[in-house]
């Protein structure tokens, strides 16, 4: 019983971690709504309204793809 449940909070911590791992952060323009990878070559021209925000708030807030790095 012992090993079965230090195995399910060994599997718990292992997945927590990973999700943290997959968290990803992007740069998202608040007038247009379009959001970029942070390696997308379009990242240098936004300057004025982007923000760097995760990619679960950008499409909270309405947020579209980049048509070239998708996002």
């Amino acid at each position: 019983m012992k090993k079965i449940l230090v195995s399910i909070l060994a599997s718990f911590v292992f997945f927590m971690t990973s999700a943290a791992a997959f968290a990803e952060d992007v740069m998202f323009n608040t007038k247009t709504l379009r959001y970029h990878s942070i390696s997308c070559r379009y990242v240098p021209v936004c300057t004025v309204n982007c923000i760097k925000i995760d990619k679960k708030e950008a499409l909270k807030r309405g947020g579209i793809p980049c048509k070239v790095c998708g996002g």
